[in-house]
């Protein structure tokens, strides 16, 4: 079976990129952005521990996004992955912008003026959550399709028409508008052990004739520009979580700009805890979505250890309340309840709460989050012995997320 993730296209372009990556023009702009965004940010111990790690890795998704940006020469390329290794090479991980560790990310270039057709295979999913978003250069949503209104055959196989003509009576028809730069492409990994995203391509079907690939020269302006763009970006992102009070997750983010989908919701806010004896106790009201995933991400805009860790639990993954709701515990030491969400030893970051498959795609009243910091032992008094689970009880959980997670990065 064909990975939809780890085409040879894929392959080829990371190690491409790896390249890049290792030039000493590149590798001088990091070192430009290292020092833009640690006097920009001035952050605290403990995101500076992090930051090296985190900094790799949004330097090389920006490059691996960066060198995708040619309309005339489209390729389908998977960002936002963790590191993994292509034969002897260790490929760095790409993640940034508060990624969703449910999602597999894929951005197409397009130009405004031509036409493309986008085919593609549904894959295994359990909630049928993808989407393929057309936006501009400032990542603002110009047209949608969803996994819910999109027409396919009796073998699950689409095709989607990306042109300029006003076409309503067209299944699978995007519009393209002055500006139109990119497709950012999600598809929702809820059972990460079954679910597979579609497999997809794209065909320029009116490419100009004296068209040429860009050229070294042109790559690596580009790739200095995105360097530069993902720091500030990130730290545009965070900061209206950091404006807001400290472990309060109300923050709504505007679902038609910086990338956010435009039917989810998403509630963001900053965490800091005391001591290690403290967490914040979280309770989850879905009010009928089918779908909600609490990630912890850095200030640096990528998520933690998610593979081997709870660096993020989705509802599909969690245990569920008897009135429905959910309750996460947040904290470093572990609490001893199933649903621990991890930081990964760090005291303080972002939580970005994301919900999503509203019935009729219309947001009830009771939706909500509530916070609480508190010492743990006073959360545990609340919660119901059933959610509470034993160190190999631990161990098994954490040896399943890892494995779920395998087919990924093989």
């Amino acid at each position: 079976m064909i990975n939809p993730i780890n085409t040879e296209s894929q392959i080829q372009h990371e190690l491409d990129a790896l390249e890049i990556f290792n030039l000493k023009e590149i590798q001088q702009q990091k070192e430009q952005v290292r020092k833009f965004w640690l006097d920009l940010v001035k952050p605290s111990e403990v995101m500076l521990s992090c930051f090296d790690d985190a900094f790799e890795e949004v330097m090389f998704g920006a490059v691996i996004w960066a060198l995708n940006q040619d309309p005339n020469f489209p390729k389908v390329i998977t960002i936002s992955r963790v590191p993994h290794r292509i034969n002897d090479q260790n490929i760095p991980g790409s993640r940034w912008g508060i990624d969703n560790p449910d999602s597999i990310y894929r951005v197409i270039p397009i130009g405004d003026s031509q036409s493309y057709v986008i085919r593609g295979k549904l894959g295994n999913q359990l909630f049928n959550e993808n989407h393929f978003t057309l936006w501009d250069e400032d990542m603002k949503t110009i047209g949608l399709i969803s996994g819910n209104n999109l027409t396919v055959d009796s073998e699950n196989n689409f095709e989607i028409f990306v042109n300029p003509n006003r076409n309503k009576e067209e299944k699978n028809h995007i519009q393209t508008s002055s500006g139109a730069k990119e497709f950012y492409i999600r598809d929702t990994m809820i059972d990460w052990l079954k679910d597979r995203p579609n497999k997809l391509d794209i065909e320029i079907i009116e490419a100009s004739r004296s068209a040429k690939k860009f050229d070294t020269k042109m790559k690596l302006e580009i790739v200095k520009t995105y360097m530069q763009k993902w720091a500030a970006n990130t730290t545009r992102w965070n900061q209206q979580a950091l404006s807001k009070p400290v472990n309060e997750f109300s923050f709504k983010i505007d679902r038609d700009t910086d990338g956010a989908l435009r039917n989810q919701v998403y509630l963001l806010g900053h965490f800091a805890l005391p001591s290690s004896d403290h967490c914040i106790k979280l309770d989850i009201h879905l009010d009928g979505a089918k779908y909600f995933i609490a990630p912890i991400t850095n200030i640096w805009g990528t998520t933690n250890n998610i593979v081997t860790k709870n660096g993020s639990l989705n509802n599909s993954q969690a245990t569920v309340n008897q009135d429905g709701t959910y309750t996460f515990i947040l904290s470093v030491n572990d609490p001893g309840v199933f649903n621990w969400l991890d930081p990964s030893g760090l005291s303080e970051g972002i939580l970005t709460l994301r919900w999503s498959g509203f019935p009729n795609e219309i947001v009830g009243e009771n939706l909500f989050a509530k916070s609480q910091l508190m010492l743990i032992d006073d959360a545990l008094n609340e919660i119901s012995d059933d959610h509470k689970i034993s160190n190999e009880d631990r161990l098994n959980q954490l040896q399943e997320r890892e494995e779920s997670y395998r087919w990924r990065t093989d």
